[in-house]
């Protein structure tokens, strides 16, 4: 079995992006529809497809909130992630995403277009989830117990939609 240890945040300016070492275009849909999986209280993992640069994998993530969660990931070809994205999903999440070295850890700094243009958030997977980490300048409140700033979420409710109080945090 696979965790993810991820704490997820905003992020402040434009600083990160002098320091990126390499981006990535990713495009990613869920192979459930979004509001199954909300309407569902049982509803125990998400299943998604993604595409990253020539490599695309298929997800499976516990539904719980929070930094760990478990994780399991598996590679497959990009055609058969382009037919699933195209033929089992209903839209997908546009964004690029940057990686951001810091203190000996590196930041994946996803910046999002399509619906969800305008938001940009800083996730970082860690080994435990008391990890002492430094955090740059640029990096913002914490987000990780959020569901709004979860892809599935940002699927039914684009940042395009939200109003002054939900960009605000509140």
């Amino acid at each position: 079995m696979g965790i993810e240890i991820e704490r997820k945040f905003l992020v402040a300016g434009d600083a990160w992006r002098a320091q990126a070492l390499r981006s990535q275009r990713m495009l990613q849909g869920y192979l459930i529809d979004a509001d199954i999986v909300q309407a569902q209280a049982g509803t125990r993992c998400s299943l998604r497809v993604r595409i990253g640069g020539e490599q695309a994998w298929l997800n499976i993530k516990s539904a719980n909130l929070g930094i760990a969660r478990q994780e399991y990931e598996y590679a497959i070809p990009v055609a058969d992630a382009e037919r699933m994205l195209r033929d089992f999903c209903n839209g997908a999440i546009e964004k690029v995403r940057h990686y951001v070295p810091y203190a000996g850890l590196t930041y994946e700094v996803d910046e999002f277009f399509g619906e969800n243009a305008g938001l940009v958030v800083a996730e970082l997977e860690l080994d435990a989830v008391d990890q002492v980490f430094a955090k740059p300048d640029w990096l913002g409140r914490e987000v990780s117990d959020r569901l709004r700033y979860y892809n599935l979420h940002l699927l039914q409710h684009p940042y395009s939609r939200w109003d002054e109080r939900e960009r605000a945090g509140d």
